[in-house]
């Protein structure tokens, strides 16, 4: 049986009412570990919800099987259905245990650069903050145990509708996210809107001096061997830069390799949630992308180059977005975003920004604490983020500390 918990959310649904009077638009909660048991009901909600792409059922699916097996996450995905049994919002969570903290959080980590529920869009216009509150509340309760809910990331809005777990957020993420609307009509005129003729003459420049190292061409990875080759491409150069600040590599874990395998890999009757891009010069990839797709928009999941070679001097990367862009725009795409953090290129390319927020929803007196701890370092990096000369000072420590750790390490 998949359904762990499925009651009906309070009241009747004519009775149960926000604190202003308005009828809450959910009537019953089920709680579910089994994503196979809701397929068809996730797919139907998401060709008309509010949704990012890092929470389609195929970019969630690949992570379950594959990083989450690979460490024994827990999941849970929450569906809230009206009183017609229609799903009109799900909450894919993880259980995290944290310093005897027991609390959920949206799937996908540091991995996911936008964090949110999938909404049909007349549910989140319905819900204000007090239904919102009552909402995460009746879903703590269903799920048990816990000590409470941190949702990191957030985007307060998607597509003009307020995100209802934003409402009640207790302030800013340490980043935004950097986006750029595209123009069918004027592709061109679309980098021109966003980029400062200083900008686009000095990439004229590097795209002159990297077209000296031989012929390139942009691939997209789509079957078996060209997937595994850009893939080899893309870890590779990560290790190298990583390696080069003196931190830990995320994409190191075999688990992460195959979820990028899996990701990208074309379904029978579906689009791979994931598009694996590279800039070959002479059949060698110098730049490659990763984007997360969904609908009409293309969220930049991840992006390296090669830093071992004279063609790093000429940005391949950035050579490698522009064109990208350019493709995603003749294509159809209306979004592209350049995910979270702070970089030149970001805000080079991008005229816009997705501002995120955290909410931290104690359900215990644990859970109080923790948040109270866990809101105070998520401002302590913000202030760190929004300070260049401090930001440049912490990365110096991080690395000076893995690098003390990794030769520790070596000795023991």
């Amino acid at each position: 049986m998949s359904a762990l918990a499925e009651r009906p959310a309070g009241l009747p649904l004519a009775e149960s009412r926000s604190l202003n009077g308005a009828a809450r638009p959910w009537r019953s909660i089920a709680i579910t570990p089994d994503l196979a048991a809701i397929e068809a009901e996730w797919r139907a909600l998401e060709a008309r919800a509010l949704v990012t792409p890092y929470q389609s059922f195929g970019w969630i699916n690949a992570f379950v099987a594959t990083v989450g097996a690979a460490h024994r996450m827990e999941f849970r995905h929450v569906v809230l259905r009206d009183a017609t049994g229609t799903a009109q919002a799900i909450l894919p969570l993880t259980i995290t245990r944290r310093g005897g903290i027991r609390f959920a959080e949206f799937i996908g980590g540091k991995h996911a650069n936008y964090h949110m529920g999938l909404y049909a869009p007349e549910f989140a216009a319905a819900l204000d903050a007090d239904a919102a509150r009552a909402m995460l509340g009746e879903v703590g309760a269903a799920l048990g145990g816990l000590d409470g809910l941190i949702f990191v990331n957030q985007p307060t809005e998607w597509q003009g509708v307020p995100n209802p777990t934003a409402l009640i957020a207790a302030g800013p993420s340490p980043s935004g996210a950097y986006k750029l609307a595209l123009d069918q009509d004027d592709c061109d005129g679309t980098l021109k809107r966003s980029m400062s003729s200083h900008a686009r003459k000095k990439l004229k420049n590097k795209r002159n001096r990297f077209a000296g190292f031989g012929k390139s061409t942009l691939v997209r990875a789509e079957e078996p061997g060209e997937i595994e080759r850009v893939i080899d491409a893309f870890l590779a150069q990560k290790a190298v830069r990583f390696q080069a600040m003196g931190v830990p590599d995320p994409f190191a874990d075999p688990s992460v390799r195959e979820f990028l395998r899996q990701a990208a890999t074309p379904g029978l009757s579906v689009s791979p949630p994931l598009e694996l891009y590279s800039l070959d010069v002479d059949g060698r990839s110098v730049a490659t992308y990763v984007g997360a797709v969904q609908a009409s928009r293309f969220s930049g999941m991840a992006t390296s180059f090669d830093m071992d070679s004279e063609i790093a001097k000429t940005s391949p990367g950035e050579i490698l977005l522009v064109d990208l862009i350019k493709l995603k725009c003749h294509a159809g795409v209306t979004v592209f975003d350049l995910g979270v953090g702070e970089a030149r290129y970001k805000t080079t390319i991008c005229d816009e920004r997705d501002e995120l927020v955290d909410t931290f929803l104690p359900l215990t007196a644990k859970g109080r604490a923790f948040a109270l701890f866990s809101r105070a370092k998520r401002v302590a990096k913000r202030r760190i983020k929004s300070s260049p000369l401090a930001l440049k000072l912490a990365q110096r420590v991080s690395g000076w500390l893995n690098r003390r750790g990794s030769r520790a390490d070596i000795e023991d």
